[in-house]
């Protein structure tokens, strides 16, 4: 038996690590909408109804009652961002500009290894959420001039948004859960250490080194690691046959600083993962048709990502409360139903719908983080290949959604050439609005491998 648990460990482990998240576009601010084909085609609803191996990366008590299974996944992130300006900018470039479009692979791994008819235990891999964006030098902005006949350069350009060539920003989270459940009468509760690993990466921001407390760690130095972990508890209450609720909680995720970022993340690098709540509620209306609600509550405000992005002066970035993306904490709804139409075919269908994280006075820093993603509708479907295998599909639309403010601008001090004062206080130019905004296609495709009763092998012998 013990041989068997280690081979078992082993195998979801290999599969997960060579499945390691690339980069994912969520809806509720950087998280995604589920996780998980099934999941996702529900709308990201599930805490209270759980029947394939991803189940633990919403719910840790879920897996209790699954067979022994096995389920890798992979999504395809096809997002459209970018921002649009009214007026005269200073500190970003004019027009209606965009990000590039790349599709973006997000995948996923689980395993359920049932213990006995109480309790069980699983492993999972997969991607918590991101943000990119990757702007090129289409869109120049020209330098900016003071004094005289404004002759005096402000800020040089080398061309980009920004001036400071191609720009943008990538984050990518992905998380590995160990799971441990039992059930206790009507009531299961599961229990998740998880080891959460980050990357980060910022270029093109370099006419704003001057309001880094380390400009020698802001921009362009590649991509950064960060690496630390909390854990996730899940309880399931099913009240009668028919009705089931749910209830999980995620602590923040606990992560190393981005040393290489430290002149540019607040609080000398620090970026954790926020803190999470689920509930939700599942109800049988017929024996082959099931009706899931649940609601999400995300603390960003509690990390550095929640803190304010205005005013800018001179050392704001990288120092202790200093500028960050100025996001609150969001809110978000999910709604899914699932018709179990035949012993092969099951489909479904979802709706999301999420609070938006940025506050409309960091409409400009929005533009770099475009996280502003707002209503998203669902489908999918499951179908069994042979008596062992299926797979499931699912597809995500979020509708297109926007926020606008005023130009942020930061403090100027003196003119770069010649060395005059100017001190000009941080301030939200009335000439400009900036509107960020967002949406997004997605598709994810699973395979699901239901080992026999009795079926001790580590490797499949037939599908």
């Amino acid at each position: 038996m013990k041989k068997l648990i280690s081979r078992s460990l082993l195998f979801a482990l290999t599969t997960g690590t060579a499945l390691a998240p690339s980069l994912s576009l969520g809806a509720d601010g950087y998280f995604l909408t589920g996780f998980g084909p099934r999941q996702r085609a529900l709308g990201g609803a599930g805490v209270a109804d759980s029947r394939d191996a991803m189940a633990m990366s919403i719910n840790p008590a879920g897996i209790v009652g699954l067979e022994r299974m096995f389920q890798a996944g992979l999504a395809a992130t096809m997002p459209e961002r970018g921002y649009s300006t009214i007026g005269q900018p200073v500190v970003l470039a004019p027009g209606d500009v965009r990000s590039g479009r790349p599709i973006f692979p997000v995948p996923n791994a689980g395993y359920v290894q049932p213990i006995d008819a109480e309790s069980a235990w699983g492993v999972a891999t997969y991607a918590n959420g991101g943000l990119n964006t990757s702007y090129d030098f289409g869109h120049f902005k020209p330098p900016n001039k003071a004094g005289p006949g404004g002759v005096i350069t402000v800020t040089p350009s080398l061309g980009g948004v920004l001036g400071g060539g191609a720009a943008g920003l990538d984050l990518q989270q992905s998380f590995i859960s160990a799971t441990y459940a039992r059930k206790f009468g009507p009531i299961t509760v599961g229990f998740s250490p998880t080891l959460a690993i980050q990357m980060f990466n910022a270029q093109g921001l370099k006419i704003l080194s001057p309001y880094s407390s380390n400009m020698f760690n802001f921009t362009d130095m590649a991509y950064d690691w960060s690496v630390g972990g909390g854990f996730r508890v899940g309880l399931v209450w099913r009240a009668t046959n028919e009705l089931r609720f749910g209830l999980a909680g995620a602590t923040p995720m606990f992560m190393s600083s981005f040393q290489k970022y430290r002149g540019l993340i607040a609080d000398q690098g620090s970026f954790d993962i926020p803190a999470n709540l689920v509930a939700g509620v599942a109800y049988d209306v017929l024996p082959n048709l099931t009706l899931m609600a649940d609601w999400r509550h995300i603390f960003y405000s509690a990390t550095t990502a929640g803190y304010s992005s205005f005013p800018i002066w001179y050392g704001s970035f990288g120092s202790f409360g200093g500028s960050g993306f100025d996001w609150h904490d969001t809110d978000s709804a999910s709604f899914g139903a699932e018709w179990r139409a035949t012993q092969s075919l099951i489909l479904r269908a979802g709706y999301h719908y999420s609070t938006i994280p940025v506050r409309e006075r960091a409409a400009t820093f929005a533009a770099l983080a475009p996280a502003v993603a707002a209503h998203s509708v669902t489908g999918g479907f499951g179908y069994q290949l042979t008596k062992n295998s299926s797979i499931d599909f699912a597809a995500i639309y979020d509708f297109k959604n926007s926020v606008s403010y005023f130009e942020d601008v930061p403090f100027v001090g003196q003119a770069f050439f010649p060395p005059i004062p100017l001190n000009v206080l941080p301030h939200y130019n009335t000439n400009a609005v900036i509107t960020a905004w967002g949406r997004a296609t997605q598709f994810t495709i699973g395979y699901n491998y239901k080992w026999d009763a009795g079926d001790n092998s580590w490797i499949p012998s037939h599908f």
